[in-house]
Formats: C-alpha cells, structure tokens, sequence
C-alpha cells in the first residue's frame, strides 16, 4: 500500500510526465524487468515482466514512481519493493541509445541466490555495519554514499547527527547537501561536489567546510568509483569533524606568531650547537639581526670570525665553562656583519641533553645595539647635566624626603656662605630667616601647572638676608630614590628694583611725596574699614603759582613746591598723609577728623602751613593756598568721590579768594556728581562724533577770506547747544583735553579739505591746542597723522597756542615746534600781550602769527593805555617778520584803528561769527566780506 501512495504521489507531482511518457511510446526496452527513467529518478515506461516481478497489476502502475521509491539499497545488496515485501535484485543501467537524457534500468531477480549463508552473511555484515558507525562517532568521521542510477543518497548516522536532524531530513540530494552548509561555503561546496562527480577514478577530493551556523568545521572527502563499462557507479565520501583541530592548529598559530613577534621587537633570537659536529643552527631573527643569509650555513667558527677582534678573545674565554663544565654562558660583544655595521650582542648559553642523550648547546642572542646607545647617552646627558647644574650661575641643591640637603653646586654655596660639608645636611629650616612665615620646603607644583614661584628670605653665613625664589621639581636616583631638585634664585636685587619702581610709581619725583596712584590705593584702605566715617580729604591749590613760574621760571616753581611739601611732611598731625597729585595741587588724608579736633581745625592748621614766605632763587616768596575739604556723605562714599568733592569745594574757596577753606556741602557735591555726569557724556560725544565744528573768518584789509578758525560746540542733548566755556572745564578736570585737541584737529581738517581755493588761494583753517601741546607726548606724530589721513597741505594748517604756554620754551618743545614749521605748519601766539613778561620773550617764540587779544583791542579807540599796548605789539611782529592778526574786532573804529596800525588780518562779529560748516562754505564759495 506504500508503494502504491507513493507511485500516486509521484504521478500527481510530476506534471512534465504526458511528454515523457509521449516520448517514451517511441522508445524500445529489452525483453526483460525493465524501467526507462528520465535524469531525476522518474519512470516513464515499464514493461510486463517489470510489472510482473514487481508486483504490480501492469506497467502503467509503475509509471510516474521514482526509482528511489522502487528500490532500497541496504550496503551492497539491492532490494525491489514489492506488494507483498521486497525482492533482492542486480540492477544495470545506462542511458538509452537516443541520448534523449533517459536511462534504461534492467531488474534481474536474484532470490534464487540469497540462501540461509547469505542471511547469515547479512547479519554478520550488520554487526560489522555497527561497529563501523560506532568506529565513526569515535572518530568524528561521518560517511555517505550517493547513487547516481537511482538518485538515492545514503548517509551514516552520524552524518544526521553532524548536520542536525532539521538538515539531516533535507539533505536527501547533491543541491540540498549544498544548502546545508554555510552560506559563504555554498560555492565552495557547488565546487567540491562539481569535481568529485568528475573525478578520475581513484582520484581524492577534499576541502573544509562549516555548518550553516558556522559553529562547526568538517573536512569533506569524495570520489567516484566506475563499473566496467565506465559509467558512475557511486560517489562516496567522508565528513570529518575538524573543528577542535582546527581550533588548535589557530592556537598553535597565534602562539607561534606571539612568539616570533615578541623575538622581532626584543630582536631576540635562538641558536644551538651540534658539539659533535660543531654546526649552528639560527633562528630566522638571529639570522636578520646577524645579516646572514637564510639558507647560507653557519658553524660556530664561522660565527666567532665575525665578532669584533677586541672581543673575541672574551668570547672565547666565556665558552670554555659552557663547553668543559656546561656551565651557563652569558656574555655581551660586538659583531661585525657583512656590511661592515656594528651591532651589540647580549649572548646568553647552556648545556641540554636531547632525545637522543646527546649534548647541546642552546640560547638566545639579543641585539642590544640600540640600548646600549640609549644608556651611553644617558650617561653623557647625566654628565652633562651634572657639569651644567656645576656651572650654573643660580644655586641648586638635592633634598632628600626628610627635606635633608644632601648636594649642592658651587653657586649655593657661595649664595649662603657655606662650605659644602657644612651644608650637607642641613634643611631650607635651618637657613631661612627667623621672621620668614613658613621656613620648610615647599612642595613641588603640578606637572604642567604654572604657578608663581615661592619664595623664601634665607640667611647667609654672615647674618645678611638673601630673598631668594625656589623652583622645586622631584626627580628619582638611578636606585629608584626619590629626592626633591631645588633651585635658588637669588631674587634680592630684583626685589630691590621692583620696590623702587613701586616706590617711583607711588610717589611723585619732585617732592617724593605720594602721588594720585598711592592717594586712591590709601583711600580704598581706609573706606574699607569699619570706621571709616571720620576720614577727611584736603584739596589744595596754591595760589597764584602760575605767576612764580611764569615770572621765575619753572625751577623756581620746582624749589617752592619741594620747600612746602618738606613743611607738610613735617608739621601734619600723626597718621595724617600729605600727597602731591599734580602742578601745584597737594592733598592731605587724614584718617580720622575727629582724632585732631575736627576738618575746620586740621583745615585751619593746613592753611597755615602753606601761608609762608619761601626764599626762592635768592627771594622771599610769599604764597599761600586755596583748600577744599570733603567728608564721606554716606557708606558708598569712594575714594574718587572724596577726591572730586573736595576738588569741587577748592573751586569754590577760590572764588572766595586767596587762602580760603570751603567745606564741600550736599549742595556742591551734589554739583560734583553733575560734573562727573557731564564728564561722561562728554567723553561718550566725543566717542560718537557727538561735537560741532564752526568756523569764524579771519579776513585781509580788502574783506578776502584768508583763514578760518574751528571754535567747538556741543549740542547736548537736554541743554540745548553749549559753548566751550561750558564743558571745557570739565574736559580739563576728566583729562579729555588731549582726546579733545584730535578730535578738533582732525574735524577741522577734514573739513577744510572740501573748502574751494579763490583765485589759486586756499583758505588756511586755525585750530586752538590745549592739551595736544608742544612737549607733551606723540605731539609731532599726532599731528603728522591726521594731516596725512585727511590729505590737507601742511601749509594750510595753523596751530594755535596761548602765549602762557610758550613762556618757558624746554628744547623739546621748540625742536618739535621747529620740526612742523619746516613741514610747512604755522603757529600762532593766542591772546598776546597777557603773558607775564611776553614782550621781552617774543623774539624767542617759534611761532609765525601773532594774535593781539581782545582785550587790547577793545580799548583800543577810547583806552589810550590799550591804544599803546596794541601799537607797540604790532610793531614789535613786524620788526621780527611776524604776522599780525587782530582778534575780537567789532566795531568799524576798531578796524580802522587797526588797520592805521598795520595790521593784516582781522577777526571779530564785524565780519562775520562763527558759523557751521556749510554756511562757511558759502561765505569761501562767495566773492568775499564787505569791510568798513
């Protein structure tokens, strides 16, 4: 019944079976049991006799069943399924003579030849079957055998159990065989079988294999055995599990490349020496250390003919033990390899006895060319580092972990005084001097971390202090001893320099008394403590100190500064400071008021002071000073504030006159802060072009433009457009004159850049300097800059200086002054005629113009006094080849006057005031000012 379901399946599952069968109508078979098949196994065509000994009611029956269905193959016997059982049969195939790809398949029954030896032959060849599958698993070879006539593959068991029972129920072709390995090692298992089904009898295939997880490795083997006729009989073939053997020959691998890498990186290598026939065998490294050709044969001559000829004999004397006593040899020398190169060889040998009971000599070579460079190198950097701490200018010392000094070089010594066995010994403690904080030695900073430098006052042999700065840094002995390197920098003279620079940037240079930057450094001291409220601020000016160094000169205003900064210093009350900020303004700090009897006393005390006769190039001088006091008026009372309070109330004293006092009142600091707030918008206009420029004309006797002067306006934005009188005492007080000048300078040139020339004249433009003056710093370059940023004509530029600027004329200033005059620039002298001593003075003032003031000039029709002055002033310009410019003419008298006088240019509101700058360009563009 089996049989019969199978047949009915094969015939349902094989749909290609009408045209096989259509082909096989044509086909004859032998008289015989006889099946045509197609390449696969299936039957097309069977005839009676096959039927009959099959069992089967007819041919057709058989017809669509495979092959493997019809017959069972158990070792070499052969079985024909049958109805009622099985019938041992030969079987012959071959393909039918049509090559049509079909294969004719004879039966022959042979039961009349299985007798009861031939069954006790079976069992006996099952038991050995056992034994073989059991002989199998022990050796995890697996066997399988595949039947090309019948498409029938079988497999031992273990075979199932190697592919596992999933791909054991698949494998039952050549293609499903392939799909059970591994997919990387499927078109290595297509190629296995390819040239196993082809191979020439006796031929063996094999190669390796892994399962289809990878997790095993077999070695596959297979040939093909052929029958008479040549045709394939089987293929066989074994399956060997290889996977720990594979897995050991990697181990084995890896060790051996470990091995050989580690001999490659410690260029190590191994030799031994045959005693009996004195040849030496090397290693592939010692071979590449050696420069020795791989297959070129070595004895141990050989080899002691290349050491170095100063080693050699060492060599020699060094075996001898090896060899008489097998006592163990290791020696260091040179070897000389072919290319003439040196390398160091550490020799390390002994004595083994082999399998054989034979003696051997066996051991290492190692190349040790390149650290025995590295120690010599070592050395020398040792030495060197030893002569260079020797050397050296600077004192050093080795400490111990206790802090024990236990070397130093020469400059240490000499720094402390010391012996060297003296100072042996001896810890930073013991030297370092009795008020120094914290004597020990420091620890060692960070790898890495800068740090500043700590620094000790240590004392010498002979008691004298030496400051010293210590650099310190660990360092370990060749014995792996830890110690601590110290440097001594004797720092004494540099602390020396840096208190007289602290000095001289704290103290002024005239009087040597404190100077602004010590005032604010006192004043946040003392506001910083608790009782600060008693501190009180004294601002003095003295008064009519111009007029000294105007009259005496500038020395004779130097003496009378130093005489009265001598009698503050002596006569102020205890804890009381006198400090000079600038020119002739002094200040006095006293810490607390009420200690000596209030502001008003120590005020009054102060006043005195400075009311004094001062002998002074050989005269008494009298002076006396205007002062302003400031108290703090609450807890966020600053120095600065202090300072500017009791500047405002010295303001205020001297419009009360000469050598009062004025207490600063909320009303007048109050007034202070406005200041200070002017200040600062000042400084942001000035910062964002907030200023105006205008432009007053100065013209000749017919009315013609020749020059202009830029006057400064501010146009703030809450009070409407301020005059300079306004916000140039501010700018004078916040030190923004300078910054004010080049900002001037560089505006008014830009501007008269763009100013038409008349009748091939340009208009000059005249600009007034207060604090970019002659003498003061990167005067000539500040100018030279902006005429070279805005382009003008050096001859067009025109400076103006107040004639008390020029009264003590220094060398730098007239070298300056004479520098830009031979660039092309002109000065002119401003408001002549109200300096002290200025006619006398005028033949030595490096300026082109002459201005004659207002003043002058206004009496100049109804003063008789103002008439003869302003005569006398142009005549003496004219006499000296100098222009005269009369300033703040107003009236058609005035001009007429003056022009009687000879004067050239005139300026004042008769021609015109000063105007913005496009308006004066109209006036320049126009045909000229009508004159009286």
């Amino acid at each position: 019944m089996q049989l019969i379901e199978r047949r009915e399946q094969a015939r349902t599952a094989n749909g290609g079976l009408g045209s096989a069968r259509a082909q096989a109508g044509r086909t004859a078979l032998p008289d015989a049991p006889a099946l045509l098949s197609t390449e696969d196994g299936l039957v097309v065509t069977a005839t009676e006799k096959a039927a009959v000994l099959a069992g089967a009611p007819d041919p057709s029956a058989l017809i669509g069943t495979k092959l493997e269905d019809l017959v069972e193959r158990d070792g070499r016997a052969t079985w024909l399924i049958t109805r009622d059982g099985r019938t041992p049969v030969r079987m012959q195939t071959w393909p039918h003579a049509e090559g049509t790809g079909l294969r004719v398949t004879v039966l022959v029954d042979v039961s009349d030849l299985a007798d009861d030896s031939s069954v006790l032959s079976s069992s006996a060849d099952s038991e050995e079957h056992y034994w073989l599958i059991d002989a199998q698993r022990l050796a995890k070879v697996a066997s399988w055998v595949y039947y090309p006539d019948t498409g029938v593959i079988y497999r031992s068991p273990l075979l199932a159990e190697f592919i596992g029972e999933d791909g054991a129920e698949r494998a039952d072709r050549v293609t499903s065989m392939i799909e059970i390995t591994h997919p990387d090692d499927r078109a290595v298992a297509e190629r296995f079988y390819a040239e196993v089904f082809n191979a020439a009898p006796g031929e063996l295939v094999e190669t390796e294999l892994r399962n289809r997880d990878g997790s095993r490795v077999f070695l596959c083997t297979g040939s093909t055995e052929y029958d008479k006729a040549g045709q394939v009989a089987r293929v066989q073939g074994t399956v060997q599990d290889v996977t720990e053997h594979r897995a050991l020959e990697k181990q084995l691998r890896d060790e051996r490349r470990r091995l050989q890498d580690a001999q490659r990186i410690a260029k190590l290598g191994t030799w031994e020496v045959d005693p009996r026939t004195n040849v030496m065998r090397l290693s592939n490294m010692l071979r590449e250390i050696l420069g020795l050709p791989f297959d070129a044969e070595c004895t141990f001559e050989c080899y002691l003919d290349k050491v170095h000829p100063d080693d050699r004999s060492c060599v020699r004397h060094a075996w001898k033990p090896l060899v008489e006593t097998g006592e163990p040899v290791e020696i260091e020398h040179r070897y000389q390899r072919a290319d003439d190169s040196i390398r160091i060889l550490r020799v390390h040998g002994t004595k083994i006895v082999d399998a054989a009971g034979e003696d051997l000599y066996v051991g290492t070579a190692q190349d040790v060319t390149e650290q025995r460079a590295v120690v010599t190198k070592m050395q020398r950097t040792s030495q060197r580092f030893a002569d260079l701490v020797n050397i050296a200018p600077v004192g050093i010392g080795l400490f111990d972990r206790s802090e024990k000094l236990v070397d130093a070089n020469d400059a240490l010594c000499a720094l402390l005084g010391y012996r060297l066995d003296q100072l042996r010994g001896m810890s930073v403690r013991d030297v370092a001097h009795s008020e120094e904080p914290d004597p020990s030695l420091p620890a060692p900073g960070e790898p890495g971390v800068r740090r500043r430098a700590p620094q000790r006052v240590l004392v010498r042999a002979d008691g004298e202090p030496v400051h010293c700065e210590l650099h310190i840094s660990t360092s370990v002995q060749d014995d792996g001893t830890e110690f601590w390197l110290v440097v001594f920098q004797d720092i004494t003279e540099r602390r020396r320099a840096a208190e007289a620079l602290r000095y001289q940037a704290t103290h002024d240079e005239l009087t040597g008394l404190p100077n602004r930057t010590a005032v604010k450094e006192l004043l946040g001291s003392i506001l910083g403590r608790a009782d600060s409220q008693g501190v009180a601020v004294l601002f003095c000016d003295i008064d009519n100190f111009k007029r000294v160094n105007d009259s005496l000169g500038h020395d004779a205003g130097d003496e009378l500064l130093v005489a009265l900064a001598r009698r503050l210093e002596g006569s102020l009350p205890e804890h009381c400071t006198a400090a000079r900020l600038s020119g002739d303004e002094f200040v006095v700090i006293c810490p607390d008021a009420e200690a000596v009897g209030g502001v008003d006393s120590l005020a009054t005390r102060v006043v005195a002071l400075l009311r004094t006769a001062v002998p002074v190039h050989g005269q008494l001088v009298r002076v006396s000073s205007s002062i302003g006091a400031a108290v703090p008026n609450d807890c966020r009372t600053c120095g600065d504030d202090l300072l500017r309070f009791a500047d405002a109330a010295m303001f205020e004293a001297k419009r009360r006159g000469a050598g009062k006092v004025s207490l600063a009142s909320s009303a007048l600091m109050a007034a202070a802060d406005r200041q200070l707030h002017l200040e600062g918008q000042l400084r942001e206009a000035l910062a964002n072009d907030g200023l105006e420029l205008h432009y007053q004309p100065v013209v000749d006797r017919e009315g013609a433009v020749v020059s202009a002067e830029a006057l400064v306006r501010w146009p703030h934005p809450e009070r409407g457009m301020l005059a300079p009188d306004a916000f140039l005492p501010v700018a004078e007080q916040g030190d923004l004159l300078r910054e004010l000048d080049r900002w001037v300078l560089r505006t008014a040139l830009r501007e008269a850049v763009k100013w038409p020339a008349r009748n091939g004249r340009s208009v000059s433009i005249a600009v007034n300097l207060a604090g970019l003056v002659p003498g003061g710093p990167d005067f000539v370059d500040s100018v030279a800059d902006i005429v070279a940023e805005t382009g003008i004509d050096w001859d067009r530029v025109i400076l103006e200086l107040v004639e008390t600027a020029l009264v003590d004329l220094p060398s730098r200033t007239r070298h300056e002054m004479a520098e830009l005059a031979g660039r092309g620039v002109r000065f002119a002298v401003d408001d002549f005629g109200t300096g002290y001593s200025s006619l006398a003075r005028l033949k030595d003032l490096p300026a082109q113009i002459i201005k004659v003031d207002r003043r002058f000039v206004a009496g100049v029709d109804g003063d008789a006094s103002d008439f003869a002055v302003a005569r006398a002033v142009v005549d003496m310009a004219y006499a000296m080849d100098r222009q005269c410019v009369a300033e703040g003419v107003e009236t058609a008298a005035q001009f007429q006057l003056l022009r009687g006088m000879g004067v050239e240019s005139y300026q004042g509101w008769l021609f015109a005031r000063a105007v913005p700058a496009t308006e004066f360009r109209e006036i320049v563009a126009g045909d000229g000012i009508n004159v009286p």
